[in-house]
């Protein structure tokens, strides 16, 4: 029988009372911030990964509305989003047209 300290209690009390912030929530989470931010639309999430302090979140977002859609501009930004949802960062990295073939985004260098 294995006997527990006050301070293992507590620590296990402190992380049942604050669920870790979830891949899902933390996209959603970080598309709200970018979509506050740049008031343009979002298309989606295209890579995501678990940092240290949070989530590293990479996002599709139109940029620039063309006819034929084939000639919009789209854009990747970086944001960066702590275990509590707020935004700690963020960075467009790439902009190319929606016909281009190679977006060299984060998971693709």
């Amino acid at each position: 029988m294995t006997n527990k300290s006050a301070s293992d209690n507590a620590d296990l009390s402190a992380s049942e009372a604050q669920p870790a912030l979830t891949a899902s929530r933390a996209a959603a989470a970080a598309c709200e911030r970018l979509e506050e931010l740049t008031s343009k639309p979002m298309q989606g999430v295209t890579c995501m990964e678990p940092t240290e302090d949070g989530w590293l979140v990479e996002i599709e977002v139109l940029e620039d509305r063309h006819i034929p859609s084939s000639a919009d501009i789209l854009a990747l930004y970086e944001v960066e989003i702590d275990l509590d949802g707020n935004l700690l960062a963020y960075r467009r990295i790439n902009r190319y047209n929606r016909s281009s073939t190679d977006i060299g985004g984060r998971g693709r260098r």
